[in-house]
């Protein structure tokens, strides 16, 4: 297993160790050109300090990177983005690539998305490992079952936080050797990887327009207790509101149906019926798809017929 030490400032750090509990966070790159991949999904993403605080302050599980518009940064994630507003988070992006902010351009930042973060009190922090360089500008990836990253481990665990991000729901914290424990997603992360999945495009429609678009949840979070991906679909909102008031549904075998419905009680709806019958977009990986099992209850439980 591996973890990676990405390089922050202390601002940034403050505002969401002064924020928790947080159950996600999303740690920003403000150039928005190159895709974070040193990590899977359930490895250990790590805060390092700005010299001259060469220490590790806290970290996350990682879960999935994305290059986003920081329109939808925002919207997904709030102050979980370390930043008090979208004025503060524009003023940050447009200092660290050194321009002058506009409020007008919709900056595409890259997003490591985190889980179940965790924030070291000061006297509790690490130092850097010792092959740690001062010229390291982002950040290090480390092997953490030989040294030096076993030590970087030791001193985790040593302090709980491990432990403590590395339980599943139905089991006890994790010690010893590092493994790797899917994240457990919140809304924010379920947001955007379900609109990666789908291509930044609606499942029924194909409609591409990002701000138009939702990531819906099939079942309702309250009654599934986890924000899965094979419990989302991407659709335009539009869509997602009859999709949730039960006026279109889609069908274990993926076709979708539309409600007679719509055209008795509001004498239209052509633009849905022409998808009436329609087989949805299929995520490439099978893991990924809606649950047939969640399709079959809102078939049954909220389609109207």
């Amino acid at each position: 297993m591996r973890a990676f030490v990405g390089v922050t400032d202390y601002d940034w750090f403050r505002l969401l160790r002064d924020s928790v509990p947080l159950d996600e966070v999303n740690f920003w790159q403000p150039s928005g050109k190159t895709q974070f991949k040193a990590l899977k999904p359930g490895e250990l993403f790590l805060f390092k300090l700005h010299s001259p605080k060469n220490y590790i302050v806290g970290g996350g599980i990682f879960a999935h990177s994305s290059i986003l518009p920081i329109s939808l940064a925002w919207e997904s994630f709030g102050k979980a983005n370390g930043a008090q507003d979208l004025i503060q988070m524009r003023s940050r992006v447009a200092k660290y690539r050194k321009e002058k902010v506009d409020r007008l351009s919709d900056y595409f930042i890259g997003c490591i998305l985190l889980e179940q973060p965790f924030f070291l009190p000061e006297n509790q922090w690490i130092p850097v490992p010792s092959d740690w360089s001062p010229n390291i500008v982002q950040g290090k990836g480390y092997d953490l079952t030989t040294e030096p990253g076993l030590s970087l481990w030791n001193c985790l665990e040593d302090r709980f936080c491990v432990a403590n991000a590395f339980s599943d729901e139905n089991e006890n914290p994790k010690y010893g050797k590092p493994s790797i424990i899917l994240p457990r997603l919140g809304q924010g992360s379920f947001r955007v990887i379900v609109t990666d999945t789908y291509e930044r495009r609606c499942a029924i429609s194909r409609e591409r327009t990002l701000p138009a678009l939702d990531a819906a949840h099939i079942k309702p979070y309250a009654e599934v207790g986890n924000h899965s991906v094979n419990n989302g679909i991407l659709l335009r909102r539009d869509m997602h509101a009859l999709f949730d008031k039960g006026y279109l549904t889609i069908t274990p075998q993926s076709k979708v149906e539309v409600s007679s419905k719509i055209r008795e009680e509001f004498e239209n709806g052509k633009d849905y019926y022409k998808h009436n019958g329609s087989t949805i977009y299929l995520p490439q990986k099978i893991e990924l798809r809606p649950s047939p099992d969640y399709l079959r209850w809102h078939n049954e439980e909220v389609y109207r017929g």
